[in-house]
């Protein structure tokens, strides 16, 4: 019979479903040392966030096939070496879905209705009735940034309650949004015309300080904040300014851009304010949502059956996945780049396999260009499971070509972004065997290998061009790594691509618009 290890505290119904299978045993409290030493005896590891699984770990667990962490993130497991040795980790990225809507829900209610001043004043002693003159959120105007599970959920509810439903996210249609009884509008609109904005966003360079001073300053003087998704995402001296100027009408934090909150003026803000620690999740029913998700997966990996929601690679023996891994990272990294080109809702993607990739199984490259496509905006919620799913429900259609024929490499990769914002197109190689090399930005020649930190131009050919976007990064201290330029005709139409040192400081990007020939530039994140 096959052992189970469960090193964190979980739910009794979950102990109960491995117990059908295998013979389950409990040793909470475990140090990697620890655990690494035991750990060669079990078949899987059931975690929560209390267990550090390393590669040590990892690497001692010679009869592991499947770690299960009985949440949302997998930060505290080293999902790379996990991969390299074949075993399946597992969370649970929708076991909390309802309890963090329903928070953001209650936030909502009670920031509208006061209910924690008044709470406090009655404890103390007091009945002072007109000090809590709330307002009602019916035919009030909701602005949901962020329509994934969670902000669907909320406005499915809000819908309702008889409000009027905004949303803003780049990467859903229109008819999705319209299915939820949202209309789909630019952040600026929605900041100006809502009466409540809720986010539901993961943090990101982009979302960090989403919601700062020019976003509160185009809001109206009534409006109420909701943020139960990440701290960060709000800029918390701009929000306690904006709030003890009178310039919005309170706002409701269960995350903050440090946790636990210290010192902070938010504390200072009186009932325009409701704080509470993190607890979007803390629910009986989340916790034994995540249990039994989790065991169950774990029961069907030990019963030979898939998993459904792995943060890896399902499903794949080791030497399949060993013979595919360079051709998943080179898609997952051209999805990336070609997801964050696109800027915008992405309503089509092209994967065009050439060469040797094409005579590959190509599910797993499609869900991992897609997986690189989804995960800018999705972070951890995206993973070789759901990949497809999470396109689908977006209304990303996915169109596959194979071309037996290559001109210039033993086999290409080709991805072609359609959506709001026009069509971008990436095409990568591997060179070796395993490195990357980005050849094709929009038919324009290059060979680049992706870094973390990158810049794209488009721009005239033109003498000085180069130099002056080194100078104004320079100016801006921003070290250049390497820089090369792509072209089709003399003094025509040519891209660039600088890998960078550093991230690029706000607001440096307009002004790299400015320069005289430039007609777009981006930045990438890998």
């Amino acid at each position: 019979m096959p052992k189970v290890l469960v090193s964190d505290p979980i739910e009794q119904v979950g102990l109960d479903i491995l117990s059908q299978v295998a013979q389950v045993d409990v040793k909470t409290g475990l140090s990697p040392e620890e655990l690494a030493k035991i750990i060669p005896e079990y078949d899987a590891l059931m975690i929560r966030s209390g267990t550090r699984v390393t590669k040590d770990v990892i690497e001692a667990g010679q009869q592991l096939k499947i770690i299960g962490r009985a949440g949302v993130g997998v930060d505290n497991v080293d999902v790379p070496a996990a991969t390299r040795r074949g075993i399946v980790v597992v969370n649970s990225p929708e076991g909390n879905t309802i309890a963090a809507a329903e928070h953001a829900l209650a936030m909502m209610f009670a920031l509208s209705r006061l209910i924690p001043a008044a709470d406090q004043s009655v404890k103390s002693g007091e009945w002072n009735r007109k000090a809590f003159t709330g307002v009602e959120v019916y035919k009030k105007t909701l602005g949901v940034v962020g329509l994934g599970k969670i902000g669907a959920h909320v406005a499915t509810v809000a819908r309702a309650l008889g409000m009027r439903l905004l949303a803003y996210d780049p990467f859903i249609s229109t008819e999705r949004a319209e299915q939820l009884g949202c209309r789909l509008v630019d952040l600026d609109l929605l900041f100006r015309e809502a009466d409540y904005i809720t986010l539901h966003l993961p943090r990101t360079p982009e979302t960090t300080h989403l919601i700062g001073e020019r976003a509160l300053s185009l809001m109206k003087p009534t409006v109420r904040i909701i943020n139960c998704a990440r701290g960060g995402i709000i800029d918390e001296g701009a929000l306690a300014n904006a709030i003890r100027e009178g310039k919005i009408g309170g706002a409701a934090l269960d995350v903050y851009e440090q946790e636990p909150l210290g010192e902070s003026a938010l504390r200072e803000l009186g009932k325009a304010i409701v704080l509470t620690p993190h607890l979007g999740a803390s629910t009986e029913e989340a916790q034994i949502n995540v249990a039994i998700d989790v065991a169950e997966q774990i029961r069907d990996v030990l019963l030979g059956l898939p998993a459904r929601s792995a943060v890896n690679i399902p499903g794949l023996r080791a030497e399949v996945l060993e013979k595919l891994r360079p051709y998943l990272q080179l898609a997952e990294s051209l999805g990336n780049l070609v997801g964050q080109l696109a800027g915008g809702r992405v309503d089509e993607l092209t994967v065009r396999m050439q060469g040797d990739i094409a005579q590959n199984d190509s599910q797993p490259i499609m869900v991992a260009a897609l997986k690189g496509l989804l995960s800018h905006a999705l972070q951890e919620r995206v993973n070789y499971v759901n990949a497809s799913i999470e396109a689908k429900e977006r209304g990303i259609h996915v169109i596959e070509t194979r071309d037996a024929t290559v001109k210039d490499y033993t086999g290409s990769l080709t991805l072609t972004a359609r959506g709001s914002l026009g069509e971008h197109s990436v095409t990568g190689v591997l060179l070796g065997g395993n490195e990357i090399r980005v050849t094709d930005i929009d038919e324009f020649p290059i060979n680049v290998p992706p870094t973390k930190y990158m810049l794209f131009t488009l721009h005239r050919d033109m003498p000085g061009i180069i130099g002056k976007i080194g100078s104004l990064l320079g100016s801006f201290n921003v070290n250049i790594a390497s820089m090369q330029v792509g072209r089709k005709i003399v003094r025509g139409d040519a891209v660039m691509v600088l890998s960078l040192d550093d991230p690029l400081p706000e607001g440096i990007l307009s002004e790299i618009t400015k320069v005289p020939g430039i007609r777009d530039a981006y930045t990438v994140n890998l």
